[in-house]
Order: C-alpha cells, then sequence, then structure tokens
C-alpha cells in the first residue's frame, strides 16, 4: 500500500513551489554568490591565471547549486541544464556573441568613429577571462534561468521576456556611467536576444556562451568598456571619436545605437525560431481550459 503523504509536509512543498517563493530560493543564493565572486575577482585582479582559476571554480559551483535547489525545490530534472548539446549550444553562442560586436566595431569602423592605432602584448587578453565567465554563467542562472523562466511557467512567455528584460537592464543601473537609456537599450538588445536563445533551445548553455562571446570580445580584443566598468586594456588599442548615440559614451558600445540595432536584429530572428518550433508558453490561466 502507498503511504500516505504528511499533509504538513504537502502543503509546505506547495508553498514552496510557489513562483514568488521559488524565484526568492533559487535565485536570491545565486544572486548573493555572484556578488561574493565579484569579490574574489577583485582581491586576485592583479594575478589574471589566479582570477581565472577563482572564476572558473566559482561559476562551476553556481552551476551545482543551482541544480541542486531545482531538484530539491522544484522536484524534478535540471534539463535547461542538460548536457546534452552542450558543447556545440555553448560554441554556437560563443562565436556569435562575438561576431555581433565584432560586426558592431566594423561598423565604426566603416563611419570612421574607431580606429585602430596598435596591438598591445598577447597577454592582455588574460584578465578579461575571469570577469567573462562569472558574468555569463551567473547572469543567465539568475536573469534566465530563475526569473525567465520562472515567471514564463507562471505568465507565459511574452510577459516574461518583458519583465526579465526590464528586471536585467535595469539592474545595470547599479554600474558606472549608467543612465536610463543606456538600461532601457540593455533591456531590449540583450534581454530579448538571451531570453530568444532560451526560448529556442530550452537551455541555458546558447545564450551563456552569447553572454560570453561578446563581454569577452568587447573587453579582451577591442579594449571596450563593459557596462560601464572600465577595465585593463585588451588586445587592440584604438581612438574611439564620434557620437555619444554611436559610441555609448563612458557606459560603452552597449548604449549605443549600433549595438542596438545589431543585438536587436539577431534576438528578433532568434525569437521568430523560437515560435516557428512552437516554444512559447502560453500564460497558466491559458493551460488550465
Amino acid at each position: 500500500m502507498n503511504k500516505i503523504a504528511n499533509p504538513k509536509s504537502a502543503s509546505l512543498l506547495r508553498i514552496l513551489q510557489f513562483p514568488l517563493a521559488r524565484l526568492f530560493l533559487v535565485g536570491g543564493p545565486l544572486f548573493v554568490m555572484m556578488a561574493v565572486s565579484n569579490g574574489f575577482i577583485q582581491k586576485f585582479s592583479s594575478t589574471p591565471l589566479a582570477a581565472i582559476a577563482t572564476a572558473i571554480a566559482m561559476a562551476a559551483f553556481a552551476l551545482v547549486i543551482y541544480a541542486l535547489l531545482v531538484r530539491l525545490i522544484e522536484r524534478r530534472p535540471v534539463s535547461e541544464l542538460s548536457l546534452s548539446g552542450m558543447g556545440r549550444e555553448l560554441g554556437l553562442g560563443l562565436l556569435t556573441g562575438a561576431a555581433l560586436y565584432t560586426v558592431s566595431v566594423l561598423i565604426l569602423m566603416a563611419l570612421g568613429i574607431y580606429h585602430i592605432e596598435g596591438l598591445n602584448p598577447w597577454h592582455f587578453v588574460l584578465p578579461a577571462i575571469a570577469m567573462t565567465v562569472t558574468s555569463g554563467v551567473f547572469e543567465e542562472l539568475v536573469f534566465r534561468g530563475a526569473l525567465f523562466r520562472i515567471i514564463e511557467e507562471w505568465l507565459g512567455s511574452w510577459i516574461s521576456l518583458v519583465v526579465s528584460s526590464a528586471v536585467f537592464g535595469f539592474s545595470h543601473l547599479m554600474n558606472p556611467a549608467a543612465t536610463v537609456m543606456s538600461a532601457i537599450f540593455i533591456s531590449i538588445e540583450a534581454g530579448l536576444l538571451l531570453a530568444a536563445a532560451y526560448m529556442l533551445t530550452r537551455r541555458l548553455w546558447l545564450s551563456i556562451g552569447l553572454h560570453m562571446g561578446w563581454n569577452y570580445t568587447q573587453s579582451a580584443i577591442f579594449s571596450g568598456v563593459v557596462s560601464g566598468n572600465a577595465g585593463d586594456p585588451g588586445l587592440i588599442r584604438p581612438t574611439i571619436e564620434g557620437p555619444v548615440l554611436l559610441t555609448g559614451g563612458t557606459f560603452g558600445l552597449e548604449a549605443s545605437l549600433i549595438a542596438f540595432i545589431v543585438c536587436t536584429a539577431a534576438g528578433i530572428a532568434l525569437l521568430v525560431m523560437a515560435v516557428r518550433r512552437g516554444n512559447v508558453v502560453a500564460p497558466i490561466w491559458k493551460r488550465s481550459h
């Protein structure tokens, strides 16, 4: 005979599985871990190899913690971190993120705004790796793995796309040189692109790769400012002179009209593919009928 479940345990589980509770219980610890990880990276900023090792270890730990929290609270397989297709999707994301930033810079070069003055030694590409790993993994776990996914299960894909993109974009107001316009640009160009990548694959690897590929190319290759956070110079020594609307000013290219057009177009393309695959989730009140 089947044992009757403890009513108190069943009630507690229902409370823990309520969407807002899951957002707090899954996303909260990861948000704290992200802050701690950034502190460690800053501590080892003068020794890039130590910073890289720390970033990889913290990112791996975050993936494990996310998987454990999902299994414990949601009682399901963690399909969004499935190893099937991981290498292909992560690699494609890295290449696409790098390509999107490169295209944006090539447009600036064609407009006479971005000029290459020379190259720095090869080891200038190392410091950005730690930042790239932590931002790509932690932010995607928090904003797409927890925020977008849980709201989507509750309110559907379209509402979740708007909410998660806005939260992601406006969370950047805490960054140096941020403005309301830069937050709006990131909400649309990056929020749409990264959420659409998740919708298309139903896994996090493509969005993690896109996030990492963009950030690394921006900082390590083209010596750009990443979301207002000016880091060490990268491989290329540039001079950038032009209107803030096209360069993004001190916040970086993410606040520029160029990146907005390029990344939003890519995000729309991914979103159309996701819709054609039938990967749009209806809100819970429509699924109950």
